[in-house]
């Protein structure tokens, strides 16, 4: 069998930060901009995402970047270190971008970042991906999260037309981390308290008398909850797979770069089991 060819890197933007906000006190927003995002574009899906590259420490990249050459000539010890954030919005007009960022004081690598951004200073990234928007055509739609998927669910809430039918869950620590989504559906803020990630969201879908109709749904987050609701939605409830956006953004227990080196395996096993036991479309 011959060797898949290596894929090549996305193209790669550099910004300049703009402004920062702090939002609760554990969502922080870096909204960037400058000459280097003359190329990007994020208007097709409300779940575009990309890729910041943050320099590993001590290491010299050629000039003009190249990931593609960084990967080549440097050890894997020297190539940027990647955090993947859901695109909050997008302003063409402007061409500005905005990320919103979970932090966790010292914790991590993006999240610091994203406290201590001047504006000025340059990040590159490479994207966007993205696969997901709101079917126009759904009877109704819904969306169901935790922190991580917060930002992705609030524009997709603001693209749904006027009047659309949805219902939204949004899991949080506490009352002090909801935001205001300019949207005419109204979100059920869930306060996890001390409880396990997910657990206040699973029961809340659970308990949803859904409403008649072909259903459009989006849920991201935590693995081990998104595993169930899956399993909720494609199997006890037998919506086609086609219907459904799910997938986990991060795992309990595991960095960004432990999940991303499962995940396709994670997602592929999860579904092989789900689909076995799923009712015939």
């Amino acid at each position: 069998m011959s060797e898949r060819p290596a894929r090549r890197p996305r193209p790669v933007h550099a910004a300049q930060v703009v402004r920062t906000e702090r939002l609760t006190p554990h969502m922080q927003r870096v909204v960037l901009g400058g000459e280097g995002l003359a190329a990007f574009s994020a208007d097709a899906f409300t779940d575009h995402y990309v890729k910041l590259l943050f320099p590993a420490p001590g290491a010299a990249y050629p000039e003009p970047f190249d990931l593609q050459r960084i990967r080549e000539e440097l050890p894997r010890e020297q190539w940027p270190v990647t955090r993947t954030y859901t695109v909050r919005a997008w302003d063409p007009a402007h061409r500005e971008l905005t990320l919103d960022f979970v932090v966790h004081g010292d914790e991590g690598i993006a999240g610091p970042w994203a406290l201590r951004a001047r504006p000025g200073e340059t990040v590159r990234f490479s994207g966007p991906g993205g696969a997901y928007a709101p079917d126009a055509t759904a009877d109704w739609h819904l969306l169901a999260g935790d922190e991580s998927a917060l930002p992705a669910i609030g524009r997709a809430l603001e693209a749904l037309p006027q009047g659309a039918a949805a219902h939204a869950f949004v899991e949080v620590s506490g009352p002090e981390e909801e935001q205001k989504i300019d949207s005419g559906v109204d979100v059920v803020w869930l306060h996890r308290g001390d409880r396990p990630v997910g657990e206040a969201l699973v029961r809340a879908v659970r308990a949803l008398e859904f409403p008649a109709g072909r259903m459009h749904a989006f849920v991201h987050g935590e693995a081990g909850f998104v595993k169930e609701l899956r399993r909720l939605l494609r199997v006890e409830l037998g919506v086609p797979r086609e219907d459904l956006s799910v997938s986990g953004y991060w795992r309990l227990g595991h960095d960004e770069d432990g999940w991303q080196s499962s995940k396709r395996e994670w997602n592929a096993r999860i579904e092989a089991e789900q689909e076995g036991s799923a009712p015939a479309a």
